[in-house]
């Protein structure tokens, strides 16, 4: 019986790396999408979404069936509880990645990104796109390390967002009402993309040392 647990255990581990691995593959593609006026791939990502939706269902199911059957305790059932919790993080993820992918789709054949901001909205895009990237490595590795580089990237993403909406203000902005509205919606979905990626290593630290605070997430 604990042999099959720990085969669901490991299932359930992978599904979730799997996950992020698509959150990762989203973001790179909706960043490029933005940037670069791309629409056949920004309507990519937007197909690609259901997959993520459909892994996240099954990591759920996963989750209620081991604890219905296995009726775990102890750090299994702290692992279960996270992992439903994680899964969640990176759906919201691929949702707002999805959310990038829309606007480049709106927006097209032109960039919804106006020159003016260019530089800050690439910054948010390279930050998160790191943070994706370290999200699949902190899943396959559980590094408190990785979990510490985490938090960095969504400072530097909160930096850029504070950036972002300064320049929004400054009396020489001088982009339309809908240039506006775009650039403070795509600023805020990368980063909250940030945030969700901070929420999963919070998660991963608990599992690991029991600390739920934000000091154990920086080391």
């Amino acid at each position: 019986m604990r042999t099959l647990f720990n085969a669901e255990m490991s299932e359930l581990a992978d599904d979730l790396i799997a996950m992020a691995r698509l959150v990762e593959g989203a973001i790179t593609d909706a960043s490029t999408a933005i940037l670069t006026a791309d629409v056949e791939l920004a309507q990519s990502v937007i197909a690609k979404d259901v997959k993520l939706d459909e892994l996240e269902e099954q990591v759920d199911e996963r989750c209620v069936l081991l604890i219905a059957q296995q009726q775990p305790v102890g750090l299994d059932l702290r692992t279960i509880i996270s992992s439903l919790r994680i899964s969640a993080s990176l759906e919201r993820m691929g949702d707002l990645a999805q959310h990038i992918a829309e606007a480049a789709r709106r927006t097209y054949p032109e960039s919804p990104i106006p020159e003016s901001h260019r530089t800050v909205i690439a910054g948010m895009s390279e930050a998160a796109k790191e943070s994706a990237a370290e999200t699949v490595r902190l899943l396959e590795t559980r590094d408190l390390n990785v979990a510490a580089a985490i938090v960095s990237d969504d400072d530097n993403l909160d930096q850029l967002h504070a950036q972002a909406y300064k320049a929004i203000v400054d009396g020489e902005y001088q982009g339309s009402p809908q240039e506006t509205l775009d650039l403070a919606l795509l600023a805020r979905y990368f980063e909250r993309f940030g945030d969700h990626a901070v929420g999963i290593s919070r998660r991963i630290v608990y599992l690991v040392t029991g600390d739920l605070t934000d000091s154990g997430a920086k080391i």
